[in-house]
């Protein structure tokens, strides 16, 4: 069995990185296509957004079950389903011909996708031997960080040459190589083929996963929007949240099947690793969701612009995650995330120092800075988190991980929404009280403006009211700076606070578990 399991090895990663790039395109590439949608579908903007949040919400019920589903049906049946599903809902979500018909195969496509990524590294976690695992993380690693470079790339081109409808029919080939590869190369560990005992359905662990996970996602898309807390929609979903995930913790840990094993947080280790990938996942998605949205908004940049800003990063990533791999093998994985941690800060406070007349390379380069801390962070977080679970517990505990990962992110990008608009209103109520005759400086700016106006040919009553406007639009845009000058500097700071964390974990011994190859 070894040799077999030594020459498949890489057949095996090739064929379960197929369907997890797939699913990682597909949660980003929609993202640029929303305004053709919008037009197309005769949608709202807010109505429009639905197509990317059912989609999450669907992928955040489904990730933590991926382990009982596993168990209930067989994983290589159970992935197989999935890669089926997910090709053919990518179809249908393709030929919608409404919104309405859109947002629910994208549901079903979400449902489907959710167990993708925590099989896929279940599986390379048990393919490969205990020494070899920060090689295979780090090549799951690269294919994840693949996803959101190529994702809205790829999105906007095939919006921008063929149609929306492309961006979902792409995964049709991959979906069936995926499948055809699952059935030759793929097979279930013997503790997974001995049939499960008796097996009851946790129906109220299902439900109250459902409503909670389903529930919070809502409030954290949909907060901004409704103003949070002074909206009785948000207050209803919110406590909608809070009691069915209370009643959830108390139902899995009383029951004899739980669907999903909250059992595992007793290992001190791996709660402390899913707490930092939280707070990592928190700080990732919402600095990537901030910084082409400064350049875009302030910095008048356009879409192609922006991206290219933020694709020398994960390039940087890219070229980091294999070496680093390669050094989990001798090196301690936790003095990596450490100095991934402080990378990750670094390149949040100099962001934090960026104002609005910087050139390309300025806000390049810490872009790049955070790519390489993030190699640093993701492959040994993972590598060493997932260390002291056992087998047969791999499946729920990867997907509990990712889940964090996602739900991290959601919090960070609904709480860098909110915090923007608070702060650029502070902001601009503070810098509106030197705009005043009174000051010197502001006097010599606005008759300056005046002048240059008239001498362009603006008669002197109007350019009175435009040099006012044009002011005004200055205030503006250098709140709006300040505003997310701040917020760099609080993700910064979420950076340095999860760094105690790294002593609770356990360091893995490199020790080779049974005769898996090397």
């Amino acid at each position: 069995m070894s040799d077999e399991r030594n020459i498949n090895k890489w057949l095996i990663t090739i064929t379960v990185m197929l369907p997890a790039i797939m699913e990682i395109i597909d949660t980003s590439v929609a993202n640029v296509a929303l305004p053709h949608m919008q037009g197309s579908l005769n949608a709202g903007t807010d109505e429009v957004t639905w197509v990317l949040t059912s989609y999450l919400v669907a992928n955040a019920v489904v990730l933590p079950m991926t382990g009982w589903l596993s168990r209930v049906f067989g994983r290589k049946r159970f992935l197989m389903t999935c890669i089926v599903l997910f090709t053919l809902a990518s179809l249908l979500c393709g030929a919608a011909p409404n919104l309405a018909a859109l947002i629910f195969f994208r549901i079903l496509q979400g449902a489907a996708g959710g167990a993708l990524i925590p099989i896929s590294q279940a599986i390379l976690m048990e393919t490969f031997p205990p020494h070899q695992r920060g090689m295979a993380m780090a090549i799951f690693g690269i294919g994840a960080m693949f996803g959101p470079i190529v994702g809205p790339a790829l999105g906007g081109w095939i919006t921008d040459n063929m149609s929306w409808r492309w961006i979902f029919y792409i995964n049709l080939p991959i979906g069936i190589i995926a499948v055809i590869m699952c059935a030759f190369f793929i097979f279930d560990p013997g503790y997974l083929r001995q049939k499960v005992e008796s097996f009851r359905v946790d129906y109220w662990g299902l439900f109250l996963l459902v409503a909670s996970m389903g529930s919070l996602q809502v409030v954290l898309d949909k907060g901004q929007q409704e103003d949070w807390f002074h909206s009785s929609f948000i207050i209803a979903f919110s406590i909608i949240t809070v009691l069915s995930l209370a009643a959830l913790i108390w139902v899995e840990l009383t029951t004899d099947h739980p669907i999903i094993n909250l059992r595992l947080f007793k290992n001190l280790s791996f709660s402390a690793g899913n707490l930092i990938m939280f707070v990592v996942g928190f700080a990732l998605y919402s600095s990537i969701m901030l910084i082409p949205l400064f350049l875009q908004t302030l910095m008048g940049y356009s879409a192609t612009d922006a991206g290219m800003v933020m694709a020398p990063g994960g390039v940087a990533t890219l070229i980091t995650m294999p070496l680093i791999g390669a050094a989990l093998a001798k090196r301690d994985g936790r003095k990596i995330v450490f100095f991934g941690l402080l990378l990750g800060a670094a390149s949040m406070f100099i962001m934090q120092g960026l104002n609005l007349q910087g050139a390309f390379w300025n806000y390049t380069w810490p872009r790049i800075v955070l790519g390489f801390g993030l190699a640093m962070i993701f492959v040994p977080l993972t590598t060493v988190t997932l260390a002291s679970i056992s087998r047969s517990e791999m499946g729920n505990a990867t997907g509990m991980f990712n889940l964090l990962r996602n739900i991290g992110g959601s919090v960070g990008i609904a709480m860098a929404a909110t915090l923007l608009t608070r702060y650029q209103q502070f902001y601009q109520t503070s810098l509106v009280a030197n705009v005043t005759p009174y000051n010197p400086v502001w006097q010599m700016r606005f008759s300056g403006l005046k002048e240059a106006l008239i001498s362009k040919g603006v008669a002197a009553s109007q350019a009175d009211t435009t040099a006012m406007g044009m002011m005004y639009g200055l205030v503006r845009q250098q709140a709006g700076a300040l505003a997310f000058n701040r917020i760099f500097f609080v993700i910064g700071l979420a950076f340095l606070i999860i760094i105690p964390l790294l002593f609770l974990l356990k360091r893995p011994s490199h020790s080779v578990e049974g005769g898996m190859g090397h």
